[in-house]
């Protein structure tokens, strides 16, 4: 087997626990919704001496080309495609292959460094960045972006999006400064937002543990990326297209993703057709969080079909 290089082991998270959760055999179809740097595919494809059918989908037509790099050695001689896709359009994407069903699926619902820090499309409040926050890399008219929400929406819209996507508990207060700021001017980049949500919460909230602008961040990138249908949609159509015996697993970042991912698997255990691998959430251990501080809210669920 090819050595698994550390730093892939260190910066994918629950890597060893997510793809061994998935228990892959050589000769299977292996899809993986959620591409980004490949780091969950090529361990997929060194833990099969490469013998392995993979489907790679990712919106983000950089991390596609970061991938081919990572995986170019197995991409010139194995059976792997790699797909310019959302993973809630698997359905379409397999059919296009004339690939009925699959044995194992991959969805890590995580943001890569990369994205956050070198997109340049305001993941990130760390840096002045366009306020965007799209996984598009090329947008097109009429694609939904958080400077459009933030400069357009109605003050209640936004404080339903912020609360409901980032159980922020000062969303009405950040709603109001927001469309209070934008009355003088159009809220264009990201250093702008992280202003003005600093200047709408408390003192002492700015002097938490997570930065004030954390969930605000975090809610209105689900809601340009319609994440959390794009979630309850992919995983209904991962599971249908498993063959039996096949697995599904699923790391999420937060709360909401997580309760979609559990009553997703506990409906299909109540309904016969899946048994859950994972009872409780694996989550990293101590080391990995102090190697990979992002990894601390992961949670990985594995289910099995029946």
């Amino acid at each position: 087997m090819t050595h698994i290089d550390q730093k892939l082991v260190h910066t994918t998270v629950l890597l060893k626990e997510s793809i061994d959760g998935l228990d892959i055999h050589p000769g299977e179809i292996y899809l993986d919704g959620t591409l980004g740097s490949a780091g969950h595919t090529l361990y997929a494809l060194q833990k099969t001496n490469g013998d392995l059918k993979v489907i790679g989908l990712d919106k983000d037509v950089e991390a596609l080309e970061r991938s081919k790099e990572r995986l170019a050695g197995y991409i010139e001689y194995k059976d792997v495609h790699l797909v310019e896709s959302s993973y809630v359009d698997l359905d379409k994407v397999l059919n296009e292959l004339n690939i009925p069903k699959i044995h194992r699926f991959m969805l890590d619902l995580g943001l890569s460094s990369d994205q956050f820090e070198t997109s340049g499309r305001g993941f990130t409040f760390k840096n002045d960045e366009p306020l965007l926050m799209s996984f598009k890399k090329d947008l097109e008219e009429g694609d939904l972006t958080a400077k459009t929400i933030v400069n357009t929406w109605q003050e209640e819209n936004i404080a339903d999006v912020i609360y409901g996507y980032g159980e922020e508990k000062y969303s009405r207060r950040i709603a109001r400064a927001i469309v209070n700021y934008r009355e003088k001017k159009s809220i264009e980049t990201t250093g702008e937002l992280v202003e003005i949500i600093s200047q709408a919460v408390p003192i002492f909230y700015r002097k938490g543990r997570i930065h004030p602008a954390t969930r605000t961040f975090q809610a209105l990138r689900i809601a340009v990326n319609d994440e959390l249908n794009s979630l309850k949609g992919g995983l209904k159509k991962g599971f249908e297209r498993l063959e039996k015996s096949g697995r599904m697993a699923v790391i999420s970042f937060h709360s909401l993703e997580d309760r979609i991912v559990k009553n997703f698997n506990k409906e299909r255990e109540e309904e016969g057709t899946g048994k859950s691998i994972t009872k409780k959430p694996i989550v990293p251990t101590d080391e990995e969080i102090r190697v990979n501080p992002r990894s601390r809210s992961a949670k990985l669920r594995i289910i099995e079909k029946i």
